[in-house]
């Protein structure tokens, strides 16, 4: 989608983008249309992110310095008493792959959305947080049918969504987990957006809100208690930048994992010429992924480790991404991992289960202590060429969001693609030694050197990327078909 326009919006559901885009079009900025998106989401992709999720949001272009806020789920406070209830693990299977997750009580850490969307309309939302969370409301209320790419979430994860009468109550009211078509309605979760558009805030750390979830996890099992919530404030951090070609690559900082890997393999494929060939990539994934051990995951807790880190080798989620007319974007990831199941009476919120997310956790789970940001995998990010916002990207996708975003970035710079073209493009993804890959890769580049697994369609196994890109004037959107991403101008 291209054409002059108030901006661009591509998300992960057609509905979260055309409200980004209506506010656009009433002349709010980018963060504005971001924040609209966001709760919509929370609506029409409620099974990937929500009020109980976490998230960052990168902001640049339009004369304003980049800042990444980091609203990212963090470590409760363990109980230490042998309490704790045991994580629950559940099969879900991609169809050409298969992954277990960890869901119940005991993964579900302290949530960031509501702060990290409150920081962003404080430093820069010019439209009231009401206005802004409304329409989110009315869907929640009126209730939103599954398009297939949501009721093919819903269909993998139907074991997780029918593990406690709570969920199952939203996701299968007749007994079986909804299909597409079928209406998702969550009137609990309306009232909850209707009092964050009033209250902010407040209710989900300190009100009425935080109480009922920290005395349901409690009753339990769960550790999240309610001086997690009062300690959690969303955090400005200076954004990754790496060079790569003739553009400069903003993307997240520690204590997230993700930013930094991709720059460092951005920064690794940068010593060759373009474009990198099939080889190249992979190497260049294996190299990240071999970066990811206890001496890694320990580091980004301490500061100035992104230097040293670069400076010494190189000398369930949705995005949002968005350009307005003045050239300001906004680039926002956020998740609820795939949920716990813990869906809390009378506030509408699926809580995360981002302590039971094994490739959030590579070394084992609840190690990290209280208050610690998980380090995710989660790297929104712009491509500035000349000092100008060219690529706004993002990705879902745990493990697979730095190959997807990298690759990305590759069919855009090197390869000269269309938003469209580049976020379509057949992916490779290297992990645990075997190369998994969607129609249309040529393996036989790779000499049978390494184990592969060949996919029989493009599939959401390799991310969602949501991108909008601003070339000669014109902007462009393109949601990812994996993930039934939708783009729309304002």
């Amino acid at each position: 989608m291209s054409g002059p326009s108030r901006g661009v919006v591509a998300a992960g559901h057609p509905l979260t983008a055309r409200a980004g885009a209506q506010v656009l079009r009433e002349g709010g900025n980018a963060v504005d249309a971001a924040i609209a998106a966001m709760l919509t989401s929370f609506v029409t992709e409620a099974l990937l992110t929500g009020l109980g999720a976490g998230g960052y949001m990168l902001v640049a272009g339009a004369g304003q310095a980049p800042v990444l806020l980091d609203f990212f789920v963090q470590a409760p406070t363990r109980r230490g008493d042998g309490s704790e209830a045991d994580l629950l693990a559940v099969d879900v299977s991609f169809g050409d792959a298969a992954q277990v997750f960890h869901i119940g009580p005991a993964s579900c850490g302290v949530y960031g959305t509501p702060a990290g969307i409150c920081a962003a309309a404080a430093r820069w939302g010019t439209v009231p947080l009401s206005r802004l969370a409304e329409p989110a409301a009315r869907m929640a209320r009126d209730g939103v049918p599954l398009n297939a790419a949501q009721a093919y979430v819903a269909e993998i994860l139907s074991d997780l969504l029918v593990s406690t009468p709570e969920c199952a109550a939203l996701w299968a009211p007749h007994g079986a987990v909804l299909r597409e078509g079928e209406t998702m309605r969550n009137p609990d979760l309306a009232d909850a957006l209707e009092r964050f558009g009033r209250d902010g805030a407040e209710p989900f750390y300190r009100g009425e809100t935080a109480t009922a979830v920290c005395d349901w996890l409690a009753e339990r099992g769960g550790s999240l208690s309610p001086s997690d919530l009062v300690g959690y404030q969303a955090v400005a951090r200076d954004p990754v930048r790496i060079g790569y070609r003739d553009r400069e690559i903003l993307t997240n900082p520690p204590p997230s994992a993700g930013g930094i890997l991709l720059a460092y393999s951005l920064g690794l494929l940068d010593r060759e010429p373009p474009p990198p060939s099939l080889q190249g990539i992979i190497g260049a994934m294996a190299a990240a992924q071999s970066e990811r051990g206890a001496e890694f995951l320990d580091g980004l807790a301490e500061e100035r480790f992104l230097e040293g880190f670069l400076s010494s080798r190189l000398g369930s989620t949705t995005h949002i991404a968005v350009i307005d007319e003045s050239g300001m974007a906004c680039s926002t990831t956020a998740t609820n991992g795939e949920g716990s199941g813990v869906v809390v009476p009378g506030t509408g919120i699926h809580l995360n289960n981002v302590m039971g997310e094994q490739d959030l956790n590579p070394l084992g789970f609840h190690l990290h202590p209280p208050g610690r940001r998980m380090p995710s995998m989660m790297a929104p990010s712009i491509a500035l060429r000349d000092g100008e916002v060219e690529l706004v990207l993002g990705s879902a996708g745990s493990n697979r969001i730095r190959s997807a975003l990298l690759q990305t970035i590759i069919g855009v710079v090197d390869h000269g693609l269309g938003v469209d073209e580049a976020v379509r493009a057949p992916r490779v993804h290297l992990e645990d030694g075997t190369v998994y890959a969607e129609p249309g890769i040529d393996l036989t580049a790779l000499g049978g050197e390494l184990p592969t697994v060949s996919f029989s369609a493009l599939n959401l196994f390799f991310g969602g990327v949501q991108a909008a890109l601003r070339r000669d004037g014109v902007l462009t959107g393109a949601g990812d078909p994996r993930r039934g991403g939708a783009a729309e101008l304002a």
